[in-house]
């Protein structure tokens, strides 16, 4: 690693969370629930497109909104080169999922949890 690691403060939380709202609404997935850290993301996405493409949208999204706030240098690297991703394919599971994005991470950070599932 060239660079420290990543730190996300409230300012930069919430700034995520909004560009990860953003892209869903633009992409017309639904977010059920997302949990910024403070250096890690969670979330869990009903979309059509494999998981990959979810994630990449959002780290490009985040850093995009991001460099527009000009908290630090834009070449800061802020991402890991992948990230974990699963397809949830049973309701159960998805629940399951939620919870631990929402109620097993700890303190809440910056959190969004759907109610229209």
């Amino acid at each position: 690693m060239d660079q420290s690691p990543y730190h996300l403060d409230q300012i930069r939380r919430d700034a995520v969370l909004e560009a990860i709202r953003e892209v869903c609404a633009r992409r017309g997935w639904s977010l059920l629930a997302a949990h910024v850290r403070s250096n890690h993301v969670h979330t869990v996405v009903d979309a059509e497109v494999p998981p990959e493409r979810v994630m990449h949208d959002f780290k490009t999204y985040a850093s995009r909104r991001l460099n527009r706030m000009r908290l630090e240098e834009p070449d800061r690297k802020r991402w890991a080169r992948h990230g974990s991703t699963r397809w949830l394919w049973k309701p159960q599971h998805v629940s399951a999922a939620i919870q631990y994005v929402v109620g097993e991470q700890g303190d809440a950070m910056s959190v969004f949890e759907s109610h229209e599932l």
